[in-house]
This record gives structure tokens, sequence and C-alpha cells, in this order.
């Protein structure tokens, strides 16, 4: 079992940047495929990044170029840099993790509005 808190979601305006945090606990989780997705109002959940356990990242289209997805083993951590925001990013974003079964947090708010 693993259990994944993000965190660092707020109000930013549009061009601005954020970090998001999410911290995982129950698992090391150097094993995992750890995944940033993101939800918006009325709209399916999509997949953001990934990045791998070997470091490999990959990302949606929309924001290739401006976010950074990382991962620090040592302290069981996944983190996402979002840069150049735009308000069509504005949306809840989920932390995942997957090796055989898959496991989400609780999702943090991200808001790019001015």
């Amino acid at each position: 079992q693993v259990q994944l808190v993000e965190s660092g979601g707020g109000l930013v305006q549009p061009g601005g940047s954020l970090r998001l945090s999410c911290a995982a606990s129950g698992s090391i989780i150097s094993r995992y495929v750890m995944a940033w997705y993101r939800q918006a109002p009325g709209k399916p959940r999509e997949l953001v990044a990934t990045i791998s356990s070997g470091g490999s990242s990959n990302y949606a289209d929309s924001v290739k170029g401006r976010f950074t997805i990382s991962r620090d083993n040592a302290k069981n951590m996944v983190y996402l840099q979002m840069n150049s925001l735009k308000p069509e990013d504005t949306a809840v974003y989920y932390c995942n993790a997957y090796l055989k079964s898959s496991y989400w947090g609780q999702g943090t708010q991200v808001t790019v509005s001015s």
C-alpha cells in the first residue's frame, strides 16, 4: 500500500509558477512509475506527466516545455515544477503511483487567474 499526499497548489497569475510536491509513505517508491494527472471541472482526468523508476519522463503535449516532473527516491518524493502557467492549467492535480496496482492522492487545487 502506498499513501500519497499532494501539496503546493494555490492561486497564481497567468505566467506564474508553482511547484507541486507529492509525499509518499507506506512503501518505497523507487520502483514505481510516478505520475501527475489533473482534472478540470466538467472534464475527464488527464495525464500530465510521468517519470519512470529510471528517471525517464514524458509529458502531455499541452505542458511540454513548461512543466517538469522529478523524483527524489531517497526522500520518497515526487515533484511537478509548473512554469508559464495558463488559465487552462486550472485543475485539481493528483499524484499517482503505479506498480502492479495504482495509488492516488487526494489532489491539490491549482487555479490560474488574474
